[in-house]
C-alpha cells in the first residue's frame, strides 16, 4: 500500500497529520531546511513530536534540505546527530556533500534524496543510490509513464508529490529569488517571485508563472501499479488544519480504494487551491490551463478549518493494534502482558487468585475490561486467557493493570532504536593548480561561434550539444587555435528524451570531442556510456568543499562553484577538484518545463526574442531550451572583468564567460575586456552574490 508523507510545519500540524491517517510526516528542525519561514520546532517540540509519532506508529522524517555551506556543516551535523539519537526515520538531503557527511558519520540512518535534488530520470535515481540514499523524490514534472518507467528499474524506493503547490522551476534549480533579492529558494528562503505578475512582449500577461497546485488524489491506484513507495502532501508553510483535511482525504482513498466524493473534492479546494487543481503533468499534458492564482479564503474555507481543529483535537483516533495475555491459575501469581505488532512486548505479574464465594471472574469479564481503550493511542483486537474455573480477581485490579500495560508499553514505543556513530570525514585535500586560471568560453547559438571570438584562443569553448551534433565546423576555428570543445548537455533530459541526447552524444565523440559538461548527477551516466570525460555545471549545486569532493569522487575532470556563494566562501573551500566560477553573464533564474512563449502567443514562437517584465520594468529575457522547454535570464548581466584579483585570489582552475543572448561583436568586447585590451564594461552590471551572498 502506498505510504502517505504529510506536512507538519509547527507541533499542532504535527497532531493534525498523524491524527488524519498519515503514514509518515516531514518536518524541520532548526534553520537548514527548504522551509525556514515555517514554524519548525524547538528541541523540546521537536522531541516530544518524535515521541508523540513513535507511540503512535507515525514515521518521522527531517527535512535538513538545502545547501550548506563549510562553516555550517558542523552545526547541521550536529542537528542531525540529534535527531539520528531520537530515531527520526530518515532525513531529507539536497546538498551531496551533506549527504556525504550523513552517511559517513550516521551510518545507520535513511538518507532521501529531495526533489531538491533534481532527479528527473532512471540514470538520476541510480545516481543517489550510488550515493547511498534509500529513497528519491522525483521531480514534480514528470508524466506518470516517465515515472512507471523509473519506478520498473530503480534500484530505491520513489516518492511523488501528489498535492499541494508547484513551483515554475524545476525544483534545486531556481536562482531568480537569490539573484534578485538575496533570498535563496536552495536555502529554504524563497521569496515566491514566480506567484508576481509579469507583462510578455508589451502585454499584461497577469501571473504567466503562477501555476495551480497539484491534486492527483484521483490517479493513487495508478502511482500505486505504477510501482511508487509513497505520496507525499506539500504544504509546511500552510496551517494544520490544512494538513488535517488533505491528509484525511488522500488517507481514506488509499485506504478504501475510491477516488474522493465530490463533496471531499470541494473540501480540497477550500482547504486551499490556485484557481482549482491542475494534473497536466501527471497527464502529460501542458497548457495554460496548468496555470492559476490564490483568491481570498471565504467563510466556508474557515468553517471547514473550525470543524477539521475540532475533530483532530478532541479524540485520539490513531490507535495501535495490541493484543492482551491473561493467565489465572489457582494456587499461583496471576500473569499479564500486552503486545503490540511492532513486537514491542510488556509482562506484569498480578496478584495470587482467591477462591470466588460469589461470582467467580470469567473471560468474558476479563475481555470486557481489557478491551476499554478508549483515550489511549490503542485498540484493543484480541485477548489470550488461560482461566481455571472458580477463581476470584476484581474489576478494579484488572483496570488498574489494562492501565499499567498501556503505560509501559508506551514507554516502550517510545524509546529510540540502538545506532551505529560513525566519524566525520576529514576535509578534503586541495588539487595543485599550476598557471592561472584557465579562460573558459561558454556560447548558446551558433552566430556567436566567429572567427574573432576564435582569435581570443580561450582554453575551453563550452557549446550546446545539439549546436556540436548538426554543425561540429564551427568549433573547427577554435581548435586550429588550440582550444578544446566542451559539450554541454542540456539540465533537464528525461528518460524519453535520453536516446535522443545518446545519439548527438555519439555524433560528437565521433567527431573528436572527448568531454562534456554536465549539470546534473543522472546525466554522469549519458556521458560515460558516450566514452566522453565529465565536467560539472552549475546545476550541480557546488556549495561546500564535501560536495566537490563528492564530484572528484565520482570522477569529473572539473567543477562550477556555485554562483550563490560569496568570493571569500569559494577562496576558503578546500578544492579536491580543479574549480571554476561563472565571471560574466546573464545567470539563468529558472529552467521550466513550461514553455511561457508559447502560452502567451497561442503558438509557437521561439525563434523571436521575447522578455519578461516585471513591476518595476527590468526585463528578464526567456529563451528556448531543450524539449521545448524555457530558460529565464537575468536582467543584469554579472561582470567581473575589472575584478581580476579577486577571482585570481580564490585558487581556482578556471574562469568562464557564459554568452547567451549577446550578439557576437559584444562577446568579442567583453572576451577582450577579461584578456586586459580594454576596460569594456557592459551597462546595467551586476556583481552577483559575488560580494554581498544570500541570506
Amino acid at each position: 500500500m502506498l505510504e502517505l508523507l504529510s506536512p507538519a510545519g509547527s507541533p499542532e500540524a504535527v497532531v493534525a497529520a498523524v491524527q488524519s491517517g498519515a503514514d509518515a510526516i516531514y518536518m524541520g528542525f532548526g534553520s537548514f531546511n527548504a522551509r525556514r519561514s515555517a514554524k519548525n520546532f524547538t528541541d523540546e517540540e521537536f522531541e516530544s513530536s518524535v515521541r508523540y509519532c513513535r507511540i503512535r506508529g507515525c514515521k518521522v522524517y527531517l527535512t535538513l534540505n538545502t545547501l550548506v555551506s563549510d562553516r555550517e556543516i558542523p552545526e547541521v551535523l550536529k542537528l542531525a546527530q540529534k535527531a539520528y539519537e531520537l530515531g527520526v526515520d530518515a532525513i531529507l538531503v539536497q546538498d551531496l556533500g551533506l549527504a556525504r557527511v550523513l552517511k559517513c558519520a550516521l551510518p545507520d540512518l535513511p538518507l532521501h534524496a529531495s526533489t531538491q535534488m533534481s532527479i528527473h530520470n532512471l540514470a538520476g535515481v541510480e545516481a543517489a543510490a550510488e550515493m547511498g540514499v534509500t529513497r528519491a523524490v522525483l521531480a514534480r514534472e514528470l508524466s506518470l509513464e516517465q515515472i512507471a518507467l523509473i519506478a520498473e528499474k530503480a534500484p530505491i524506493e520513489v516518492e511523488v508529490f501528489a498535492h499541494g503547490a508547484l513551483c515554475f522551476c524545476h525544483s534545486g534549480q531556481c536562482y531568480m529569488s537569490a539573484l534578485i533579492g538575496r533570498r535563496s529558494g536552495n536555502r529554504g528562503a524563497c521569496a515566491q517571485p514566480c506567484r508576481l505578475q509579469y507583462s510578455l512582449g508589451g502585454r499584461m500577461d497577469n501571473y504567466p508563472l503562477s501555476l495551480k497546485d497539484s491534486c492527483l488524489v484521483s490517479y493513487l491506484k495508478e502511482l500505486e501499479r505504477a510501482g511508487v513507495a509513497c505520496v507525499k502532501i506539500e504544504g509546511r508553510m500552510k496551517r494544520p488544519e490544512y494538513s488535517a483535511i488533505v491528509t484525511g482525504i488522500y488517507s481514506r482513498a488509499i485506504r478504501d480504494g475510491h477516488e474522493p466524493s465530490e463533496i471531499e473534492m470541494q473540501q480540497l479546494e477550500l482547504a486551499f487551491s490556485r484557481q482549482g487543481f491542475t494534473d497536466g503533468y501527471l497527464m502529460g499534458q501542458k497548457s495554460p490551463a496548468m496555470f492559476g492564482v490564490r483568491e481570498e479564503m471565504d467563510r466556508d474555507a474557515n468553517k471547514l478549518f473550525s470543524a477539521a481543529r475540532k475533530e483532530y483535537g478532541a479524540s485520539e483516533s490513531r490507535r495501535v493494534p495490541v493484543k492482551f495475555f491473561a493467565l489465572i491459575k489457582e494456587g499461583k501469581t496471576s500473569k499479564f502482558a500486552v503486545e503490540d505488532k511492532d513486537g514491542h512486548k510488556v509482562l506484569r505479574d498480578g496478584p495470587l487468585p482467591q477462591k470466588a464465594t460469589n461470582q467467580a471472574v470469567s473471560k468474558q469479564a476479563i475481555h470486557d475490561q481489557f478491551y476499554k481503550t478508549g483515550g489511549t493511542p490503542y485498540y484493543c483486537y484480541d485477548v489470550e486467557t488461560v482461566l481455571d474455573e472458580g477463581l476470584f480477581l476484581p474489576t478494579s485490579m484488572l483496570n488498574e493493570i489494562r492501565r499499567f500495560l498501556l503505560d509501559e508499553l508506551t514507554e516502550e514505543r517510545k524509546k529510540s532504536p540502538v545506532r551505529k556513530t560513525g566519524k566525520t570525514p576529514k576535509p578534503p585535500s586541495d588539487v595543485k593548480i599550476l598557471g592561472g586560471p584557465k579562460m573558459i568560453f561558454q556560447v548558446s547559438s551558433e552566430e556567436q561561434l566567429t572567427e574573432k571570438l576564435a582569435e581570443e584562443r580561450p582554453d575551453f569553448i563550452y557549446v550546446p550539444l545539439s549546436i556540436l551534433s548538426e554543425n561540429p565546423e564551427a568549433v573547427i576555428p577554435f581548435a586550429e587555435k588550440g582550444t578544446r570543445p566542451v559539450a554541454v548537455l542540456p539540465r533537464i533530459i528525461t528518460d524519453t528524451e535520453a536516446p535522443e541526447i545518446m545519439e548527438q552524444l555519439r555524433r560528437v565523440k565521433a567527431m573528436g570531442i572527448t568531454q562534456a559538461l554536465v549539470g546534473n548527477m543522472g546525466h554522469i551516466k549519458y556521458v560515460r556510456l558516450a566514452s566522453l570525460e565529465v565536467r560539472g555545471d552549475f546545476g550541480l549545486n557546488a556549495y561546500n568543499s564535501d560536495t566537490l569532493q563528492v564530484l572528484s569522487a565520482a570522477g569529473l575532470l572539473s567543477a562550477t562553484a556555485s554562483f550563490e556563494l560569496r568570493l571569500s566562501q569559494i577562496r576558503d573551500m578546500h578544492k579536491p577538484i580543479n574549480t571554476e566560477v561563472i565571471a560574466y553573464g546573464r545567470l539563468p533564474l529558472m529552467v521550466s518545463d513550461q514553455c511561457i512563449i508559447k502560452n502567451s502567443a497561442g503558438k509557437c514562437n521561439c525563434q523571436n526574442a521575447v522578455s519578461l517584465s516585471d513591476r518595476t520594468g527590468q526585463l528578464f529575457p526567456v529563451v528556448k531550451e531543450f524539449g521545448c522547454r524555457n530558460v529565464i535570464l537575468n536582467a543584469h548581466k554579472l561582470f567581473l572583468g575589472d575584478r581580476k584579483r579577486d577571482l585570481e585570489s580564490c585558487g581556482l582552475w578556471g574562469i568562464r564567460l557564459l554568452f547567451t543572448n549577446e550578439g557576437a561583436e559584444e562577446c568579442v568586447r567583453i572576451a577582450d575586456s577579461f584578456l586586459g585590451k580594454t576596460d569594456y564594461a557592459p551597462n546595467g552590471l551586476t556583481r552577483g552574490l559575488y560580494y554581498r551572498g544570500v541570506e
